[in-house]
């Protein structure tokens, strides 16, 4: 879609339909995987009152992005990047509808928990680089730059609103059942929205698949220093910086707050 001159360039990237969809999916979709990360959270601490436990919520989510990144990154290159997406929202979806249907079943083991988080990793170890390749084929390249600067905006707000509405709902329920059943309505409005969008074709690789090309990420990155230092950074901060899993023991254990 063409752009005037005369659009504001603080926000020209909204004047592509596409990215406004695609906006509007991105901050349903990581707003729903915060809340619902919240609400599963509060809930195994209420069933073993374990601070271990909550650790392992955030591995059974982590996990399986380090085992399949490299699998799921050539996926985003061989693979349309829209149906990438769509069937992660649809997985996102089904995955809070099982988390749905153990709570109103009354699980009373962490295990049937554990299991359906670690289906929710996988999903995200696939939707994590194809949503990261799809804005290039949104705006174009001239709007890039502000696209990518309203993309990071839009999801920080969502990992800020997102623990928020988790634990408005939860409180105010006692229990995490609002919390699944919004987050698997929200993750279906990011499926239809991303459905309508209209992407610009690209050239897919055509080269048979081998180790070499799934390799040669890692070669790109060694010999581009300041990418390897930019990723390793961000890597050991993620490792080592995952305190809001532990949000339920201080919330409950030491301010006496609760959810709400």
């Amino acid at each position: 879609m063409p752009v005037s001159s005369s659009e504001s360039p603080a926000r020209v990237a909204f004047r592509y339909p596409n990215f406004r969809y695609y906006m509007t999916a991105r901050f349903l979709i990581t707003a729903s995987s915060e809340m619902q990360s919240v609400g599963v959270a509060w809930q195994i601490y209420g069933i073993r009152h374990r601070p271990l436990d909550l650790g392992l919520v955030g591995l059974a989510q982590f996990l399986p992005g380090i085992l399949l990144f490299l699998i799921s990154g050539h996926a985003a290159d061989r693979i349309p990047r829209q149906r990438i997406l769509q069937a992660c929202y649809a997985a996102f979806s089904f995955c809070s509808m099982l988390l749905l249907a153990l709570t109103m079943r009354g699980v009373a083991s962490v295990y049937p928990l554990y299991a359906v988080l670690l289906m929710n990793g996988i999903v995200r170890a696939f939707n994590a680089p194809a949503g990261q390749a799809f804005l290039p084929l949104l705006v174009a390249v001239e709007h890039f730059p502000n696209a990518v600067a309203w993309s990071s905006s839009i999801f920080q707000l969502a990992t800020i609103i997102g623990p928020m509405a988790g634990g408005l709902l939860y409180g105010w329920t006692g229990n995490p059942i609002s919390v699944y059943a919004s987050a698997a309505i929200a993750y279906l409005v990011g499926l239809l929205l991303v459905s309508a969008i209209r992407p610009r074709s690209v050239e897919r690789s055509r080269a048979a698949a081998s180790l070499d090309v799934v390799l040669e990420g890692f070669k790109y990155i060694w010999r581009n220093k300041l990418l390897l230092g930019a990723i390793s950074l961000d890597l050991f901060a993620v490792l080592l910086g995952g305190a809001v899993a532990l949000l339920p023991v201080y919330a409950r254990e030491i301010l006496n707050v609760g959810a709400a």
